[in-house]
């Protein structure tokens, strides 16, 4: 039906006759010559209706926004004066003998270009014709590039594309699964995957040596602007390679992506941070390094303070005192002070002490804050030589528990960065090796996987029985601009040491058994030592190309509660189809109540 795309159009096609096909952007009558702005996915193309072509003049009259056509025609230059440079076809047009209107269109629920500002459940309703703005098109055009490059990167270094199941089954650990009932074997459930975790290790057991897979992946979790339901992750195994191999391989895979799709040179090498390190200096185990600020530990200078907020935080083994230095920060309001202490507590912050350095070669006497009077002099004067406070900062207290301190003070961290202008740099990856195995959960009284049960130790056997709480994983994780892209690790390859990790996590050997006897069972015929990461695609689209959310690049996603508008999806099914899974539902409580009265 067409020669050419309607963005292809060049000086190079002048002359030529053309077939184009495509939606009317935009229509304009300028008495007694028609224009059409003709759009299809490569972009858009001036059309010049002429009343010497009378059937295709008086056809245009009629054409309305996002009317689908054909056009036949002439490519010619534009009249001087009348060149676009915004376009890339701005220095042609197309002089058409003759026009056909495969399909008319209703006036569109939101205009393609406006700056109004729509609702996302109206666009995410209307998703077909959201996804026709140039806008989300290039979001989605730099989502095929990426994809395109990194399969590239895989076939050239020796991986097998393998697909794995999506009908398989539920994990203990993590996430909440979603659930299939199986028709044929009733009273039993599939589980669609949070990830091929299982299947890429018994890969490696199968000897196929690397594997990748370009995997859609499922979670039932509350969302957030980075999280759906279903997602769509780069997955990748690899067997006789370390931890370091693993990540310099990796590394130079996702240079190669930023050089290749946004000509942008990453670091050669990525900085590597400790779990412990990233913690202490940044609140988080996925830094901003973009932000140069780092939190300052200040208990040791504040143990026999009055003030018993800082003491009492000072002396507790579990508690941390943080202080963050604000460069210019005496600038700062009351109500302004107000509004950050309203916004760490958001992190469960009771409180955000600070000090004021207006005149820092004046000493005590050119500080500000309501809790200096509480303070050991000697102690304020080392807090600041410590933080390296100037005249015109403010430094900032975090007092509590180390995880709420940590937490506030981080994310204080980067809203003070960003907002007041102190990030440095537009790309700053970093590896954050060294993760704790476990985490201890009071209210539950156990340990969790602080990855997953299947990541490998950097200890043996007997010191990780003896004190599991100090054990570190040969974990990491791949962090860029504060976001987590990528994490895995070396897996266990032996079944002694998986046995020993799955009784510290209170998984003993009947339930290992049920739910992984196959890994348990595998691992006894000679598993190689492996190890792999997931990259979550959608999150490095996200980042790529400047979007706010995943669901800016992604073409059919769902709502923050789960909800599809497009399709009015989950939807009730019919009560035979429940009969032929088994399942009754159960009826809601205001049903009940109906039926009690």
């Amino acid at each position: 039906m067409r020669s050419h795309r309607c963005g292809e159009l060049t000086e190079s096609h002048l002359d030529q006759e053309v077939d184009l096909c495509g939606w009317t952007h935009r229509r304009r009558d300028h008495g007694g010559v028609i224009f059409i702005d003709l759009r299809d996915r490569e972009g858009l193309v001036q059309v010049v209706f002429d009343p010497d072509y009378a059937d295709a003049f008086k056809l245009a009259e009629s054409v309305r926004s996002e009317y689908v056509l054909k056009v036949h025609g002439k490519v010619r230059r534009r009249p001087q004066g009348t060149e676009n440079p915004n376009l890339g076809t701005g220095k042609v047009e197309v002089l058409a003998t003759e026009l056909e209107i495969l399909n008319k269109a209703e006036t569109p629920p939101f205009p393609l270009e406006s700056e109004v500002e729509v609702s996302e459940e109206t666009r995410l309703r209307y998703r077909y014709i959201d996804l026709r703005r140039p806008a989300m098109q290039q979001k989605l055009r730099m989502r095929r590039d990426i994809t395109r490059s990194l399969r590239g990167f895989m076939d050239a270094n020796g991986f097998w594309e393998i697909e794995t199941p999506f009908l398989t089954k539920a994990t203990p650990e993590g996430a909440r699964d979603y659930l299939v009932p199986s028709r044929t074997h009733q009273n039993h459930f599939f589980a669609l995957p949070q990830s091929p975790q299982l299947y890429k290790q018994l890969l490696m057991v199968s000897g196929l040596d690397r594997y990748y897979q370009v995997v859609r992946c499922f979670r039932d979790e509350d969302l957030r602007a980075d999280r759906q339901p279903e997602f769509t992750q780069l997955d990748i195994e690899t067997s006789f390679m370390d931890q370091d191999a693993i990540t310099d391989l990796m590394e130079e895979m996702i240079r190669a992506l930023f050089k290749e799709v946004l000509d942008v040179e990453l670091p050669n090498p990525f900085p590597r941070m400790t779990y412990a390190e990233a913690m202490r200096d940044y609140g988080s185990d996925k830094p901003d390094l973009r932000v140069p600020f780092k939190l300052v530990d200040v208990a040791d200078l504040l143990t026999t303070c009055e003030f018993k907020v800082f003491a009492g935080a000072a002396k507790d083994p579990e508690g941390r005192v943080a202080a963050l230095r604000l460069p210019k920060g005496a600038e700062l309001s009351r109500k302004e002070l107000d509004d950050l202490a309203a916004f760490v507590a958001i992190y469960g912050a009771k409180g955000l002490a600070y000090i004021k350095v207006t005149d820092r070669a004046a000493g005590i006497e050119g500080l500000q804050s309501p809790i200096v009077k509480f303070l050991p002099p000697e102690a304020v004067l080392a807090i600041l030589d410590r933080v390296g406070a100037e005249t015109g900062d403010v430094v900032f207290f975090g007092a509590d528990k180390a995880k709420v301190v940590s937490e506030a003070m981080g994310a204080l961290r980067l809203k003070l960065g960003h907002e007041r202008g102190f990030a440095e740099g537009d790309w700053k990856p970093l590896w954050v090796v060294d993760f704790p195995m476990f985490e201890w959960d009071d209210k539950d009284g156990r340990w969790f996987a602080m990855h997953h049960p299947f990541t490998a130790p950097k200890c043996g056997v007997e010191e990780l029985k003896a004190d599991p709480g100090k054990a570190l994983s040969k974990g990491y994780d791949m962090v860029l601009n504060g976001t987590e892209i990528g994490g895995g690790s070396v897996r266990i390859h032996r079944q002694d040491m998986q046995d020993v990790v799955f009784k510290l996590l209170g998984i003993e050997d009947e339930e290992a058994q049920q739910k992984f006897g196959f890994l348990l069972t595998a691992l006894k015929y000679g598993a190689p030592p492996h190890g792999g990461i997931a990259f979550g695609l959608d999150r490095l689209v996200m980042l790529m190309s400047g979007a706010n959310s995943i669901r800016e690049v992604m073409a059919f996603p769902k709502t923050q509660s789960a909800w599809c508008p497009m399709i009015d999806a989950p939807a009730p099914v019919t009560d035979m189809q429940l009969r032929e899974l088994g399942i009754k539902l159960r009826k809601p409580p205001e049903a009940k109540a109906v039926e009690a009265n």
